[in-house]
């Protein structure tokens, strides 16, 4: 729906971006404090075998990593809830991640994959959730500001573009986004009421100095940092939106920093627009699915390192 207002007006898009400022300061607050994480069993401990379920999107799926085991959600068993499962004790283990997916997804079936929290159970005992980007539009946002980009390589065509409005479209995208996960998070307690519920954030696709690697990543040079950005600001809601829904964050960016896809091939968990390895476009590979399972299992307490 689209808003009309005088020049200098207020309108519902407006204020709703001044919420995310301030929604994104407060999780930036609550992140520089170190808020404790809810006191969940199996923490730093040994525990007793768990039945777990993976829920997400691509980046949790790992399309075209070997080996793929289902076709129609581009799924690998290489991906890190599978080598999470493998490290960590688990009494079963159920991935219905999915390529492509958004919240929507969660309740309704993608092509032969069922709705994914149907794979939950009253006696679910550890999610893990990876979901946002397609709802805040990931993949056109790569599209349109590769196509920007040689209108001006030296400048920042797909900034003015996404703000041409007077509002940053992608900031409002991700303060629109953030509802859809909290609700997830709500069905997937509903469902589970007394499973340990990660979240997983996205790992650093673009160069964390806002430096960039055009032609291998076709962004004009000043949009680099304005997308490494939105990616930061991405995590920052979804460290938010966990934290008031009574679930863990697993930060993913720290860790893949000095490893985005404009890396050499032997130093990048995320490979380019043109992958050197088995992976899709702008998607970590097998070193990237690694690096975030060791993130994940060091948060479940079992310290595991990567390669």
């Amino acid at each position: 729906m689209n808003h009309h207002t005088r020049p200098g007006g207020d309108s519902p898009r407006r204020r709703r971006t001044a919420m995310l400022g301030v929604a994104l300061s407060s999780c930036a607050l609550v992140a520089g404090v170190g808020a404790p994480a809810p006191a969940l069993a199996g923490e730093g401990h040994s525990h007793r075998p768990v039945d777990y379920v993976a829920l997400g999107d691509s980046y949790t799926s790992g399309p075209l990593i070997p080996r793929q085991v289902d076709p129609n959600c581009a799924r690998s068993d290489h991906n890190y809830p599978s080598l999470v499962a493998a490290r960590y004790e688990v009494a079963s283990f159920t991935d219905v991640s999915c390529g492509g997916a958004k919240t929507d997804e969660m309740w309704k079936a993608q092509g032969t994959n069922g709705p994914q929290l149907d794979a939950l159970q009253r006696g679910t005992e550890l999610v893990t959730l990876q979901i946002g980007g397609n709802d805040m539009g990931f993949g056109s946002i790569i599209g349109t500001c590769a196509a920007l980009s040689s209108t001006d390589l030296a400048g920042d065509p797909c900034r003015r573009h996404y703000t041409s409005s007077g509002v940053d479209r992608l900031a409002l995208n991700i303060l629109e986004t953030a509802p859809k996960v909290a609700r997830v998070l709500r069905a997937v307690h509903e469902r589970s009421p007394h499973a340990r519920v990660v979240v997983v954030g996205y790992p650093a696709l673009l160069p964390d100095d806002g430096s960039g690697c055009y032609p291998s990543v076709p962004f004009a040079a000043k949009d680099f940092p304005y997308l490494r950005d939105t990616g930061k600001r991405l995590n920052q809601m979804l460290r938010l939106v966990a934290w008031l829904n009574r679930a863990e964050f697993v930060d993913t960016y720290g860790p893949s920093v000095g490893h985005d896809m404009c890396k050499a091939p032997a130093d990048r968990w995320v490979e380019p627009l043109r992958p050197a390895v088995p992976a899709a476009p702008a998607h970590p590979n097998a070193r990237g699915m690694e690096a975030m399972a060791s993130v994940v299992l060091e948060r479940l307490g079992e310290r595991a390192g990567h390669r």
